[in-house]
């Protein structure tokens, strides 16, 4: 493993640490809600009135704002601290008047297109959901500030801030659903001030760590050259990004149709979906960009391809078995999680059954992750623009023809189908776009990582049955499955040689307690004629 690599897998690392434990806390958070509220209509409505304030956050902020910024900010560094600085200032500013007016909008607009959202909604769902969205519109102006810094952090790999400001927001909605929620009515109110307590966290946070990293500027530039190809940058993310959330869009407009508590069952299984979306996708995809943004000159691409390819790579040897055993395990943990207060047995088999078909959803959507943070990296943000297009046109035609059918369960499975081709286009596209073949270099690597998570999902599986015949307790079944899983995963992976090839320092220090090397089985990747 080169200093590059050992630099991304220990980049991914620190970013993993502090994004798990938001997501540990994301789950305490969702157990609180579903005690609180359970798969109820209230929070079918908070669902959809906190739709725009995350897709305004998404478009305008942690998406496509960061995906522009970095490469921007990364490059003014290398030019020298004083104009990143002035750049990243003027960027400030202009958010600072520009958001407000997004907010705005948004308020005075939301009785026209709440309606169209939630068609299968009853007025007074409808009046709740307009009434919430009131109070969580300005959260896309904390958000949208915090990814600013977000930004600023992680071009200079100053990761830990910003990926522990996160937890805050899981704080401020913990604090919503259940200190502040039996203090208003309708108690669901309480989530939704906890929003906007979570964003402020998310954006306070970050102050004090910008010693060293930021000085501020005071600019306010609308003509500035550097500005001007931020936007310019962010319009085709922009663009990308509205396609891609416009699937949630049409899940959520279809499950309003199907009675109360669909929506909801959708969302908290999507909640565990986006565990280790979050802590390993999201994580190393932040680690990748940044690294691959240095490589992307006409002499590195041999350097360019090779992270590349060794990010995908780390990323399936963890995706690949979360993906299994979602669908091994994910009906205790659910049952754990979940089933309590409001949230009863058939709450737990229908968002199971959600749960199961986005298992297949994270393999797609975490390695497209990967792919895109490339695209990007070469400031490349059309290509994504025409697969997610690509993508939602598959995820919409599917879910029409499956809604009917198959219920939520359908539009699920639409959402998969979808992740997977818009990863398979990312990687043919990308490949001819760098003329290297790095798809064939990985497929041996890829094929071994899903064999190795197949017997351990089928592993995990028949033990689980095992124990619900002998009638163990829901908790002992969770533990158990998680045990023998890693065991099962990790010593086939260990033999074959992948842990020494993607975690060299880890498995060096168990070779030094243990007082033996670990010496690779297989090469992984074979020898790598690009660095010859």
């Amino acid at each position: 493993m080169s200093i590059s690599e050992k630099s991304l897998a220990q980049s991914a690392l620190i970013i993993t640490g502090a994004i798990a434990l938001s997501r540990i806390l994301g789950l305490v958070r969702e157990s609180i809600i579903a005690h609180e509220f359970g798969t109820s209509a209230e929070y079918d409505a908070f669902l959809v009135a906190f739709l725009i304030p995350h897709l305004l956050r998404m478009l305008l902020a942690e998406g496509a704002l960061s995906a522009a910024f970095v490469p921007l900010f990364s490059e003014y560094l290398h030019k020298g601290r004083d104009l990143a600085y002035r750049f990243a200032s003027n960027v400030l500013l202009v958010s600072l008047f520009a958001f407000p007016i997004v907010v705005l909008l948004g308020v005075w607009l939301g009785p026209k297109y709440i309606p169209f959202l939630a068609d299968g909604f009853n007025p007074e769902k409808l009046r709740l959901t307009i009434a919430l969205t009131n109070i969580t519109m300005p959260f896309i102006m904390l958000i949208g500030m915090a990814a600013i810094l977000m930004g600023i952090h992680n071009s200079q790999e100053n990761y830990f801030a910003p990926a522990f400001a996160s937890i805050f927001f899981n704080v401020g909605m913990i604090i919503g659903g259940w200190w502040i929620a039996p203090y208003v009515q309708p108690h669901i109110m309480g989530l939704a001030w906890g929003v906007l307590i979570g964003g402020a966290g998310q954006l306070l946070f970050q102050l004090p760590f910008l010693r060293g990293y930021f000085k501020f500027r005071p600019v306010l530039d609308l003509g500035d050259q550097g500005l001007q190809r931020l936007a310019g940058l962010m319009l085709p993310t922009v663009l990308g990004l509205v396609v891609v959330e416009l699937n949630m869009l049409v899940d959520y407009k279809l499950g309003s149709r199907l009675g109360d508590g669909q929506i909801s069952s959708m969302q908290y299984a999507i909640r565990i979906f986006q565990l280790p979306l979050g802590l390993f996708a999201v994580a190393l995809a932040t680690a990748l960009f940044t690294h691959l943004s240095r490589c992307v000159a006409p002499d590195k691409r041999a350097d360019f391809v090779s992270t590349l390819r060794n990010g995908l790579c780390l990323g399936a040897l963890i995706l690949f078995p979360a993906a299994i055993g979602m669908i091994a395990l994910g009906l205790p943990v659910v049952s754990l999680l979940f089933e309590h207060g409001r949230f009863g047995p058939e709450d737990t088999l229908r968002t199971f059954s959600v749960l199961r078909l986005l298992g297949l959803a994270l393999i797609g959507y975490g390695i497209s992750l990967l792919l895109a943070r490339a695209y990007y990296a070469l400031q490349d943000t059309r290509t994504p623009v025409f697969v997610s297009t690509a993508a939602f046109v598959i995820n919409m035609v599917l879910a029409l023809i499956l809604v009917g059918p198959l219920g939520i369960q359908g539009l699920t499975l639409a959402t998969a189908v979808a992740g997977l081709s818009q990863m398979v286009l990312l990687a043919l596209i990308l490949q001819r776009k760098l003329q290297m073949p790095f798809i064939s270099q990985i497929t041996p690597v890829l094929g071994k990582i899903l064999l190795f998570s197949i017997v351990m999902g089928s592993v995990v599986y028949l033990l689980d049955g095992t124990l619900v015949v002998a009638q163990i307790g829901v908790f002992i079944r969770v533990v158990a499955g998680m045990i023998s899983g890693t065991l099962v995963y990790g010593l086939l992976a260990w033999r074959s040689g992948l842990l020494e090839e993607f975690f060299e320092p880890l498995s060096a220090k168990i070779g030094q307690i243990f007082g033996r090397a670990l010496k690779p089985r297989t090469r992984i990747l074979g020898e790598n004629p690009l660095h010859e």
